[in-house]
């Protein structure tokens, strides 16, 4: 056989393997196998690195809305992970367990666990308020704090994500001072850095009560050192983006005369401090900087809002893939039926 048909063959071999999404299995070579040097392994080297570097360059992900909103079904939530796997994703994030009505059991949480390693791509959990901050316990007592707890357990206990494919994740919870936040997470996918961040809907979980806000202010504090660890790890890298996800919506900073009466507030603004400390260091970061949530916009239309390098995506119930292209303008691209959509 020519080396030229042997060149062929691999590369037949490499774009199929390529279209099940297997680069990552085809470059992790056994350090005994990769004493062993044939003239395949010579001829495909440099496909392969072409290949890893053209994949890092440009690819994309697939983001569940809150699939719970208004139905405890989980049929939505099964549909939008299997169609959003179809399209060979690098990962997909969803938001969210369960609805608000569902039991906090442990028996539904392990179905929903179940269910999310079904995805062929690899997934992480982005935690939602209502797996969580409305849960009461059997004599109608608030359990919110223990089943937080519960939930950490049960789905952050690994240094992966879930599913089919594992995807290697570094948790907040590996810093002692900071070892119950698993549910905070970041991993990074060619020169683009992608964490979530616990900030439940329901106004961050801000409590109007007398007394001290203990889980609320004790959050605050790991969110701060998080969001610090991450637009650090960005900038040290010159990372071209950074993609935080969250249930609720940090939104866009108030200007004008809103910004200066906070006085004139009917009620406390829960992510007031999260919003501040992500515009400020938004502002020292080269790259793109883009906030995805699970709320749905306004006008129901699904669009990335810009204001200078931050981006703003609200997302409904349904899942949206997102390309990313490191070589070319615009860095991040909403896509529909495999068409690149204006942002």
């Amino acid at each position: 056989m020519s080396t030229r048909r042997r060149q062929t063959g691999a590369q037949q071999a490499l774009l199929t393997a390529l279209s099940a999404g297997m680069l990552a299995a085809l470059l992790s070579v056994p350090a005994a196998a990769a004493t062993t040097t044939s003239p395949l392994a010579v001829a495909t080297a440099p496909m392969l690195a072409a290949a890893a570097s053209a994949s890092a360059a440009s690819f994309q992900f697939g983001v569940i809305g809150h699939s719970f909103k208004s139905s405890a079904d989980e049929t939505p939530l099964r549909q939008a992970i299997a169609s959003a796997s179809q399209q060979s994703p690098a990962f997909i994030v969803a938001t969210g367990i369960k609805s608000t009505s569902e039991p906090c059991s442990d028996r539904l949480y392990g179905q929903r666990r179940a269910l999310f390693n079904d995805s062929s791509a690899p997934l992480i959990l982005s935690l939602a308020g209502s797996d969580w901050s409305a849960c009461q316990n059997s004599a109608g007592r608030s359990a919110a704090i223990e089943r937080l707890n519960r939930v950490r357990e049960l789905f952050y206990s690994d240094a992966e994500s879930l599913g089919m494919r594992h995807l290697p994740l570094t948790r907040q919870s590996g810093t002692a001072k900071f070892r119950s936040y698993a549910e905070n997470a970041h991993w990074q996918v060619g020169k683009v850095l992608f964490a979530t961040i616990n900030l439940p809907a329901n106004n961050n979980h801000y409590r109007a009560e007398a007394g001290r806000n203990s889980e609320y202010e004790d959050r605050l504090v790991a969110n701060r050192a998080w969001l610090n660890r991450l637009f650090s790890l960005a900038q040290r890298q010159k990372l071209q983006g950074l993609v935080l996800f969250s249930d609720g919506a940090v939104t866009l900073p108030e200007s004008g005369l809103l910004s200066l009466l906070p006085s004139f507030r009917n009620k406390q603004d829960g992510f007031a401090e999260p919003r501040r400390q992500i515009h400020a260091l938004a502002e020292k970061f080269s790259g793109q900087v883009l906030l995805i949530d699970a709320q749905g916009s306004a006008g129901g239309e699904t669009v990335i809002n810009w204001r200078g390098n931050v981006g703003y995506l609200s997302l409904a119930t349904s899942w949206t893939e997102i390309g990313v292209n490191s070589a070319a303008a615009p860095l991040f691209s909403l896509r529909a039926s495999g068409a690149d959509v204006t942002p």
